[in-house]
């Protein structure tokens, strides 16, 4: 009985902290201007470094980019922002021409790569 009742102890304390890690973490997606899968690359490396942001993927099919966050570290806004630093459109917010100048030809608007995964 007495290991049952630790058991059932143990389990609520594991669901409590299951609960308080949740309330840090939430999803965006962006819709992005990025094109291949070195664009793919490039999003995710950078956006690895940004405080907050727990994973970034990006579906270079469809160019929505999925961000886990920690909200208390990092913004919605303040992650569009960094896409748009690296040199890409973010939903509405258009892409920095200094990050856009840097960035591959094949990466750029309207070019097609050649190295895109289908």
């Amino acid at each position: 009985m007495k290991t049952l009742t630790t058991l059932m102890i143990a389990l609520m304390l594991i669901s409590t902290k299951t609960n308080a890690q949740d309330a840090t973490t939430a999803e965006l997606k962006v819709k992005t201007s990025a094109t291949c899968d070195m664009c793919k690359e490039t999003i995710e490396k950078n956006l690895a470094f940004e405080k907050g942001i727990k994973k970034s993927v990006l579906d270079v099919e469809s160019k929505v980019l999925t961000v886990t966050y920690n909200p208390k570290k990092i913004t919605p806004e303040q992650i569009r922002k960094a896409v748009s630093k690296i040199g890409y459109d973010a939903d509405d917010v258009p892409a920095d021409p200094k990050g856009y100048k840097k960035l591959d030809e094949c990466c750029k608007k309207g070019k097609v790569c050649t190295d895109m995964k289908k």
